[in-house]
């Protein structure tokens, strides 16, 4: 078994599928279409499941490594590796891209190119998460924008080519930045590996090698990483393209935008900034953290004014997004091992559960908006509970496990974030509680617009959940119960990491 390529595997099983549909798919139904794409797509699982089985959760380190000499003139190699980090984000891509591809069961138009580009875009995110060296993570990470652009462009809604480019501009922009600034990492180190670099900064070498290339260079590259970054998850200022980009995206391409694509921010904060620029970071992090806090509590208050009920998401997972980049930021700015520990713990389970949560509410709104003919406004809908009580309850359970209800998934994580943050800077926490009541506020008002009250009257004839919806929204509920109960499921996977961080805080 350890000499199958799992990794590999991972990552191009999609592609191996959209190679598939590009050859087969011309000549079969638009079910079987639809059905292949689906089964590549689980191969994610499948293949999660089975490194799962041989991932040893005591190890801090690298594992399943896959590493290969590819352009030796540049020193570039193809490597792979997987950690708890990694690992949580593989489990979350497999539980949600076919759930993704199950709420667009019913796109009409060219089912064989939604799941040709549906697979790529899957495939991308694979690799972002796997892959240890700069060259071909940055493939991945460029090469994951064609396929959300033209999902968004083709498939959206009436303002999706303006939210499309705007989506590709701002992330291209980020790219070019974070580009620069491995253009002079290389230039300085001779070196482009994620493990190589970080040695390097642990061992106090790689500052001095940039500011061998100018007095400002370890600052000016920090700083077009971090845009890069920031653009991505989206931090606060850099979010604007991301409520247009969810809000006129197809309903599945919206859920793996905000369950799987956001997170690839988050992880480049983690796996990138923080190991190669510590003493940066730490420099930053007062600033951050304010910066971190507005999206945290804008987010939240902007969620509250919105009247589409996608946007009102999108907001929502802007403000749980930047709960995760506070708690970074916290861990940053002092050095407390035990709050440090708390913190990083919950920005891995509110990574993982958020992506759970939020993909579900996009599919609830998605159903919605399928039922009503394209409206999704907060004012179209009244008395939902009535007519399709099943919907209801699934579509309430991810409400509040968005909300963080203890018992539910979402809880764990946030609590763990608080209790960190607190620890290390108690005025951020404090403030970050505005964050809290608003999300309370917007997500109740949206629970009771639109699923109690009188019945409205474009809602009567709406029926409840069937067999493909029932489907797709089941395992988002189960799982939201199963790790909210017992989350220690997913901490075991990423505990021994979290413990190697805090012990070597700078």
């Amino acid at each position: 078994m350890n000499s199958l390529p799992l990794l590999s595997l991972i990552v191009f099983a999609p592609w191996a599928g959209t190679v598939v549909l590009a050859f087969v798919g011309r000549s079969v139904s638009a079910s079987t279409n639809r059905a292949l794409a689906l089964l590549f797509s689980l191969s994610t699982l499948a293949l999660a499941l089975v490194v799962l089985g041989s991932f040893d959760p005591h190890a801090a380190g690298y594992q399943l490594v896959e590493r290969h000499a590819w352009i030796k003139a540049l020193n570039v190699n193809y490597h792979l590796g997987l950690d708890g980090l990694s690992l949580l984000l593989v489990l979350l891509t497999g539980i949600v891209s076919p759930l993704c591809l199950l709420a667009s069961w019913r796109v009409e138009r060219c089912p064989r190119a939604f799941g040709m580009l549906f697979l790529l875009l899957q495939g991308a995110a694979l690799g972002v998460f796997l892959a240890l060296d700069f060259f071909h993570w940055f493939i991945f990470w460029e090469v994951s924008l064609v396929p959300a652009f033209f999902l968004i462009k083709i498939w959206g809604g009436p303002g999706a080519t303006r939210a499309a480019y705007q989506f590709v501009i701002y992330t291209l922009a980020g790219g070019a930045c974070m580009l620069l600034g491995f253009a002079a990492l290389y230039a300085a180190t001779g070196t482009l590996n994620f493990t190589d670099l970080a040695q390097l900064a642990a061992t106090g070498q790689l500052g001095p090698k940039l500011a061998g290339l100018g007095h400002f260079w370890p600052q000016v590259v920090f700083v077009g990483v971090f845009l890069g970054l920031a653009v991505k998850v989206p931090l606060f200022p850099f979010h604007t393209w991301l409520p247009p980009a969810y809000a006129e995206a197809p309903t599945g391409v919206s859920m793996f935008l905000t369950g799987v694509m956001s997170k690839m921010g988050v992880y480049g904060f983690l796996r990138i900034l923080w190991p190669l620029f510590p003493a940066q970071l730490h420099a930053a992090a007062p600033c951050l953290l304010w910066l971190a806090l507005g999206g945290v509590v804008l987010g939240a208050f902007a969620a509250m004014k919105q009247t589409d009920l996608k946007r009102m998401v999108a907001y929502s997972s802007i403000n749980h997004l930047n709960y995760c980049l506070l708690a970074l930021f916290a861990v940053a700015s002092a050095t407390k091992p035990d709050a440090a520990a708390a913190a990083l713990s919950g920005t891995l389970l509110q990574m993982f559960n958020h992506g759970l949560s939020a993909a579900a509410l996009f599919a609830c709104v998605g159903i919605l908006e399928a039922r009503a003919g394209g409206l999704r406004g907060l004012d179209d809908f009244g008395g939902v509970r009535t007519v399709a009580p099943l919907f209801a309850g699934f579509c309430g359970i991810a409400m509040f496990s968005s909300l963080g209800l203890p018992g539910l998934n979402g809880f764990v994580g946030e609590f763990l974030i608080f209790r960190g943050v607190f620890g290390l800077a108690p005025w951020a926490a404090g403030v970050a509680c505005l964050g809290l009541l608003a999300t309370a506020l917007f997500l109740l008002t949206f629970w009771q617009r639109v699923f109690h009250g009188p019945v409205a009257a474009g809602v009567a004839a709406f029926r409840d959940l069937d067999r493909v919806e029932f489907l797709t929204l089941l395992p988002f509920v189960v799982l939201m119960f199963l790790f909210g109960v017992l989350p220690q499921i997913v901490i075991s996977v990423f505990n021994p990491l979290v413990t190697a961080w805090a012990a070597h805080l700078p």
